[in-house]
């Protein structure tokens, strides 16, 4: 299967998506959200695919939405009921919601590698993503602020989750351009390299790391992880304990065990 707006190929159980619309600075229209969401939920579901590498074609990672999309719902003020009027615009809203919490909600792990800019729904992305490098000619910017919005689609519901609250309300409300070294240096991403072959060059040897460990421990740390986020401690461990009573006798642990006693590589099947 072939898409539009993105390049995808699976290799060495790594699953490359990138952003492919270079003439408009990789900015989202109504086809690229459907199939932002149609690939998450495909390698979620495509068993050679173990971990994703998510970048972008072009001069810049993600410029966010397209603006002739997000001004084509000034169209809902030809409908005459108020309340239609909202429900039109609320469907609007979930509709692209539901398009970035694909890549949260994808089971296998999700590594963002951003270089120049990432404006606005570009922040959304990359907050729903499990791990984030960038190259140091990148910049994050909560762009909605400036365009008369309040930002809708997570980036100030996942980032105060890893980057401190007063940082996220400082970009939130100024809408300032942060570099990659404040970038790393407040956590919204991991670390950053000298340019977009370099980040990519160390991107595809952790995205390769990742891949050769066991499938089951890989999906599950990531259900562990995204759980113990959103929860107390005593209901994640819980979901721990219950999780391992149904998962922790898989195939993948007695070939690790075999393995480690071989000194040889395990080889876990998909």
């Amino acid at each position: 299967m072939s898409y539009e707006h993105f390049t995808y190929k699976v290799e060495n159980k790594v699953a490359h998506v990138a952003i492919n619309r270079p003439d408009k600075v990789n900015s989202l229209n109504e086809t690229s959200w459907k199939e932002l969401k149609a690939i998450f939920e495909r390698i979620s579901d495509e068993p050679e695919a173990r971990v994703a590498v998510f970048s972008g074609e072009g001069k810049l990672f993600c410029a966010g939405i397209d603006l002739q999309m997000l001004m084509s719902v000034k169209s809902v003020e030809e409908i005459e009921c108020g309340g239609r009027r909202s429900e039109k615009i609320l469907s609007f809203i979930k509709h692209l919601q539901g398009c970035i919490n694909a890549i949260e909600n994808c089971s296998k792990p999700v590594i963002a590698a951003i270089h120049n800019g990432c404006i606005g729904g570009g922040v959304d992305i990359v907050a729903a993503c499990d791990l984030r490098y960038c190259s140091d000619d990148a910049y994050f910017t909560i762009k909605e602020i400036d365009m008369g919005m309040v930002a809708d689609l997570g980036t100030l519901q996942r980032l105060p989750k890893f980057v401190k609250p007063a940082m996220v309300a400082e970009m939130a409300f100024t809408g300032r351009k942060v570099a990659a070294t404040e970038a790393k240096e407040i956590g919204l991403v991991n670390n950053h390299y000298a340019d977009k072959e370099e980040m990519m060059t160390v991107v595809n040897k952790i995205a390769g790391t990742i891949a050769s460990k066991s499938p089951v421990s890989i999906r599950g740390t990531k259900e562990i992880l995204r759980h113990t986020r959103d929860h107390s401690v005593e209901d994640g461990l819980h979901h721990m304990a219950v999780w391992n009573s149904a998962m922790l006798l898989s195939d993948d642990l007695t070939q690790a065990f075999m393995s480690a006693m071989s000194k040889q590589k395990p080889e876990f099947k998909d």
